[in-house]
């Protein structure tokens, strides 16, 4: 006999076994609710009374079982507070086909990560419930492919003002995350005749599986001191993707003159610029480096997301797109999966037009700057190392010595004493000949845990200078 409560505090579907008397199929139903984890620790009950209606049973039959349960161990029961699960731990079977849990680094220095400690909550909040109270069917209702108005519109006059960026609330659309947008963007290219994405070498490797998932070929163009050298472009290259405000991984901005060269390229060749400000908002020690976007916005993809600024888990990203790209990306991204979630979208649009969006970045601005240079205070004390890249982002290169050990095994002891960090090599197209590196987070950890996890890298690092060789 199956039954469902639903009139009391808690729903809860069980199976009375008919071949049993009530009291010992409903003492047996809720013993294999607790053991199975259906009914955790702590979860209040119906009363006997409530329960007995719900299920067509007597008051002294759900009391009775009440009391046998208790008396084994598995409910409590506090006067005034009900009858509750007691903590008892679930016994549920091995999965062998589960995937294990991956453990939280206990010092997290991976590169690219924001201190989501440092999340505004309260300023979400206040945006949140402004958002529900002034357009509640809005914010639930079916999304619009291309993202809210709301949220394009706010970020049009933020990307203009703060980046130099040439757009349009039209001209904008919102996907859930970068990697989505990258790959949205890679299926139009190559459904509109392109074959070739350069990519700067080295370069986020997950970002080139992208391109190179969609069947596009990528050809690598080598990055020095002043950024991507592009005048490796040709005509046979139908679109490159840049990091021209901080490149990743070496973080230096894109010279210039080479950003008038890639521009040049564009209009001569036809060739489409597809630029990923990842982490624009980030530079320390001026105002930072403008959208290349702004001086070819008819030929340039500008890409940016809120996951370095707020968290990733929000899965917020916008394309400023040259106009003859919006209505095939909007096609795309309504076949991919419809819509972005709606309701973050709009406080989102709501904490850029209440300039609360801009107080967290300068907050947090200041703080990873700080956290940045207590970074380069500790290098001096290890031999060797070399920092690139300017004062920006959210990690900071260092290149190895070549009388180090291997990368790897740089990054394996790193690992043993609980460090989290990311190797260079694995960023190159090819890494043979290339120098090892660290890329090493500084944005991560909650504000307690930056200096003893800088403590264990430098002790760390030491250890391969002073060490057994």
């Amino acid at each position: 006999m199956r039954k469902t409560w639903s009139g009391s505090r808690v729903d809860l579907h069980i199976d009375l076994d008919a071949s049993k008397g009530r009291r010992s199929a409903l003492e047996a139903a809720l013993r294999d609710a607790i053991r199975q984890g259906r009914l955790a620790t702590g979860t209040l009950l119906p009363s006997t009374r409530g329960l007995a209606t719900e299920l067509g049973l007597s008051r002294g039959t759900v009391t009775a079982a009440y009391d046998q349960l208790t008396e084994e161990g598995y409910l409590t029961t506090r006067p005034g507070s009900g009858t509750r699960v007691a903590d008892v731990p679930p016994n549920t079977p091995d999965s062998p086909s589960a995937a294990p849990m991956q453990a939280r680094p206990r010092h997290d220095l991976r590169p690219g990560l924001p201190d989501v400690s440092a999340f505004p909550s309260r300023a979400w909040l206040a945006a949140t419930r402004r958002v529900v109270a002034d357009a509640r069917s809005v914010a639930l209702g079916a999304g619009d492919p291309q993202g809210r108005i709301e949220l394009r519109a706010a970020l049009a006059d933020y990307l203009g003002r703060t980046r130099g960026v040439v757009t349009s609330p039209d001209r904008i659309v919102i996907t859930s995350g970068y990697y989505q947008g990258l790959s949205l963007l890679s299926g139009v290219l190559v459904r509109h005749g392109a074959g070739t994405v350069a990519v700067e070498d080295p370069s986020h490797d997950v970002f080139r599986s992208v391109v190179q998932r969609a069947r596009l070929a990528t050809t690598p163009i080598p990055v020095d001191a002043h950024g991507a050298r592009v005048d490796a472009l040709t005509d046979a290259v139908d679109a490159v993707l840049l990091t021209p405000s901080h490149q990743y991984p070496t973080g230096v901005p894109l010279h210039p003159g080479r950003r008038q060269a890639v521009s040049a390229w564009t209009r001569t060749t036809g060739g489409l610029i597809i630029e990923d400000d990842y982490d624009g908002e980030y530079r320390y020690d001026r105002q930072p480096v403008g959208a290349l976007q702004g001086i070819a916005p008819d030929r340039t993809v500008y890409c940016g997301t809120a996951s370095k600024t707020l968290g990733p888990a929000l899965r917020l990203a916008w394309m400023a797109l040259p106009p003859h790209l919006v209505k095939p990306v909007v096609d795309a991204r309504q076949q991919a999966d419809l819509y972005t979630e709606s309701l973050s979208q709009l406080v989102l649009a709501d904490l850029i037009t209440t300039h609360a969006y801009d107080r967290h970045i300068r907050a947090t601005r200041l703080r990873y700057r700080r956290r940045r240079e207590l970074l380069l205070a500790r290098l001096p004390g290890v031999t060797g190392l070399t920092a690139h890249g300017v004062p920006a982002g959210l990690h900071t290169l260092l290149t190895l010595p070549a009388d180090w050990p291997p990368e790897d095994e740089v990054l394996s002891l790193c690992a043993r004493q609980g460090l989290a960090l990311r190797g260079l090599s694995e960023l190159h197209l090819d890494p043979r000949g290339r120098p090892g590196g660290l890329l090493v987070g500084f944005a991560a950890p909650p504000e307690h845990a930056y200096r003893p996890a800088l403590d264990a890298l430098s002790g760390t690092l030491r250890q391969l200078v002073t060490g057994p060789r």
